[in-house]
């Protein structure tokens, strides 16, 4: 590909959601269609409870404690073949919610990256960051990973994403704001919440899975703005993404979006797809998109993307070596990854 040599190979990875506490299970659950939403504490106007799609834990935690858990966890399962003597001299790149983000706990900036370096009884490399760029968080750290393994010629980065939707100032919000999904709007979404984690380094194998192009785009036309949608952000994302990895949309039978409920993301990435199809063949991807089974997850959503499409390649049920995943924040931000099965 005429981008392998900035390409990253995409080593481990670690999910946990409301449908697995690992990858397998996760994965598994997420291609048969399982979901599992569960009521939480928190009451709509009508006296009912809402519901959402939650990762369980035992004793039950909440707020930071339970974004700090479930990052552990997944952190864990992506490291489990590197020795602990290793782990000082590896950064690792903490994907949380975007600031205006509503209901975002406060300070993740300063304390998350710490707290979890205490959970996981280790101190990380001084080029760890906390990312704070919400669904399209994977795309930034994975472009800061590349610069990272190829620039500065670090063997190894862990990515770990976390966030949580299943608070009452952010229900609140979304409540108010008529976008969570209920008897009475199916215009909406299913809250969720989620961790996630990818080490990622340069690629050594033949058979190495690699993130081959990253693209990003803005867009003016976002969900809170009432200007015209014409998906020129998602486009450009997309368009750029396809660049770096030297394919062409018609060379990805799989497409995974962060999709999960609301109209205009539908919208958006149906728009998208349109105005770069070039083929006149007629075959549409195939659209892959977890959060029906999960829920929203925020910064988490990103990444469960590419450990979905991690499984499908592994397991042998991802059809052609492309898939391409995209994802779109609320303030307009839009990214794309392109990924790549290597073959022997």
């Amino acid at each position: 590909m005429s981008a392998a040599k900035y390409a990253l190979a995409i080593q481990r990875t670690g999910l946990v959601n409301s449908v697995g506490l690992n990858a397998p299970a996760a994965c598994a659950a997420i291609r048969v269609k399982v979901t599992n939403p569960t009521p939480t504490r928190f009451m709509e106007p009508g006296r009912t409870w809402m519901t959402a799609c939650q990762v369980p834990m035992d004793p039950p935690l909440q707020g930071v404690h339970k974004l700090v858990k479930m990052a552990a966890m997944a952190a864990q399962e992506c490291l489990v073949d590197v020795p602990r003597s290793a782990w000082a001299k590896l950064p690792v790149l903490l994907c949380v919610a975007e600031r205006d983000r509503p209901g975002r706990l406060p300070a993740l900036d300063a304390n998350l990256l710490r707290e979890l370096e205490q959970a996981l009884g280790a101190t990380f490399a001084k080029e760890s960051v906390v990312i704070e760029h919400g669904r399209v968080g994977v795309a930034v750290a994975l472009d800061h990973a590349r610069k990272l393994v190829h620039q500065q010629g670090l063997p190894q980065v862990l990515i770990v994403a976390t966030d949580s939707l299943v608070s009452a100032s952010t229900l609140s919000a979304y409540q108010q704001a008529t976008r969570l999904r209920n008897a009475r709007n199916s215009n909406g979404f299913m809250p969720g919440e989620a961790a996630g984690a990818l080490l990622v380094g340069a690629p050594q194998s033949a058979q190495d899975l690699l993130c081959a192009g990253i693209g990003f785009g803005m867009e003016a036309a976002h969900i809170e703005s009432e200007l015209p949608l014409r998906a020129d952000g998602l486009r450009q994302a997309i368009s750029q993404a396809l660049a770096g990895a030297g394919v062409t949309i018609d060379q990805c039978p799989i497409r995974l979006s962060d999709l999960s409920g609301e109209h205009y993301y539908f919208k958006e990435a149906a728009l998208a797809l349109a105005r770069l199809q070039r083929s006149g063949s007629g075959e549409e991807a195939d659209l892959w998109h977890p959060a029906e089974c999960i829920g929203e997850c925020g910064a988490a959503s990103g990444l469960t993307l590419i450990g979905v499409a991690a499984a499908a390649f592994k397991k042998g049920y991802m059809p052609g070596m492309h898939a391409l995943a995209h994802m779109s924040n609320d303030n307009g931000a839009r990214a794309a990854v392109l990924l790549h099965q290597r073959r022997a």
